[in-house]
């Protein structure tokens, strides 16, 4: 990588902080030039060369930044998208893209329409668990798919202090916006658009006006089920991943180390990051001729969100095709806003 893509993040709040800034000063892909902090100035504390800017127009109005990273509150997306478009710039956006299909497609509409590049920050394809989870599929070891279970959950009785997800009036708001939209993903990810899909929410929590807990099923061609689920009461956490076909089962927990990682401090450069503790392992439970089953505890591959940054890179520089398409996007929305 030769030339690094002059980099701006729009918030330097946990996702700027956690999941963005890490990237951008250790990828030699990128150079972490400027941040808006409208309150405290904390960026500087870690990053003495950032630029602090006190709104999102200085940071637009410095013709340097090539690429902007939208990572502000949800009900602000589209908007902030669409003028760091006109302002020339590419944007790499937080989930969820946007409230509604009908910003969704807008949205890139416009990065088409100025040549810009809008890639959207998907970083759960880039987990642990979820990239063992594609190896065990794609190797065909379980036969035909039956079902594939994807959860997140959590045990939160407390509204989170970030109104817009807690404010039924504030669009792309509750779980199925925030969690949703990470196992959307996962799933079209792995399978494409479901031929349909029913939909289930909750509210559960003691003052809460939005869902705190979902479950999707979808239906794939072959007689494959999809079940998605996050719920915010969840007291026993059962396994993030399970995959059952005609030869076998594979269930895994949600060992992911990456955002406890960077959240302690630790770089993506840094030994041991992202590989999974011991006791973490898949359970893999194949059926032989005789019915009898073969167990086998498997360690997942090292969880790298670097591999999302290196896809922003070459989609910038390359002009490749970006993994999370306008089309995966769409499909995600239209579950989302159904």
């Amino acid at each position: 990588m030769s030339i690094p893509i002059i980099t701006g993040l729009m918030s330097y709040g946990m996702s700027g902080r956690i999941f963005h800034a890490p990237f951008l000063t250790t990828n030699p892909g990128f150079k972490f030039k400027a941040v808006v902090e409208r309150h405290e100035k904390k960026a500087g504390l870690r990053y003495p060369d950032v630029i602090s800017f006190d709104s999102i127009d200085e940071l637009l109005n410095d013709d340097e930044i090539e690429l902007v990273i939208v990572n502000t509150p949800n009900d602000t997306h589209f908007d902030f998208t669409l003028k760091a478009l006109n302002a020339g710039k590419h944007v790499l956006l937080e989930k969820p893209a946007a409230a509604t299909s009908a910003e969704v497609k807008i949205m890139f509409d416009t990065a088409k329409k100025l040549n810009r590049h809008l890639m959207l920050y998907q970083n759960r394809r880039w987990d642990s668990g979820f990239l063992q989870v594609k190896e065990i599929i794609e190797s065909g070891e379980l036969g035909q798919l039956i079902e594939v279970y994807f959860r997140m959950d959590r045990y939160k009785r407390a509204l989170s202090p970030k109104s817009f997800k807690e404010t039924a009036s504030t669009p792309a708001n509750g779980l199925v916006y925030d969690l949703g939209a990470h196992l959307i993903d996962n799933a079209i990810a792995l399978f494409g658009k479901p031929v349909s899909f029913t939909k289930t929410t909750g509210i559960y929590r003691e003052g809460s006006e939005v869902p705190d807990y979902f479950n999707y099923h979808l239906s794939y061609p072959n007689q494959l089920n999809v079940y998605l689920t996050s719920g915010l009461l969840i007291a026993e956490i059962l396994p993030g991943f399970a995959i059952h076909g005609t030869l076998g089962s594979f269930l895994k927990e949600r060992c992911d180390v990456q955002e406890a990682q960077l959240d302690a401090g630790i770089l993506p450069t840094d030994e041991g990051y992202g590989i999974e503790p011991v006791g973490c392992e898949g359970k893999l439970v194949i059926m032989d001729f005789d019915n009898q089953r073969n167990v086998t505890y498997m360690k997942a591959p090292k969880g790298d969100y670097n591999g999302l940054f290196e896809a922003v890179y070459h989609t910038i520089r390359n002009n490749a095709l970006y993994p999370i398409t306008e089309e995966h996007i769409a499909w995600q929305l239209e579950l989302l806003e159904a």
